[in-house]
């Protein structure tokens, strides 16, 4: 009896990632930069006085990642 043709396999190519500039929302962007913020903040234990600091320099973080990418 013969055995029935199995089907061909088709090669799997995998390209390269390309390199994407990431574009988020203005909403996404702001509750990213937050995040960054809430964790500078609990890095010092939440010390009061520093909530501008810490939101400028997650702004400044955020935006270099952004670029990066």
């Amino acid at each position: 009896m013969p055995t029935p043709n199995k089907p061909k396999q088709k090669k799997l190519t995998i390209s390269k990632p390309r390199s994407v500039k990431a574009n988020p929302s203005a909403q996404k962007l702001q509750e990213m930069i937050a995040e960054a913020a809430y964790y500078k903040a609990e890095q010092r234990n939440f010390s009061p006085g520093f909530e501008e600091f810490d939101w400028f320099e997650a702004e400044k973080e955020v935006n270099k990642r952004l670029r990066t990418k």
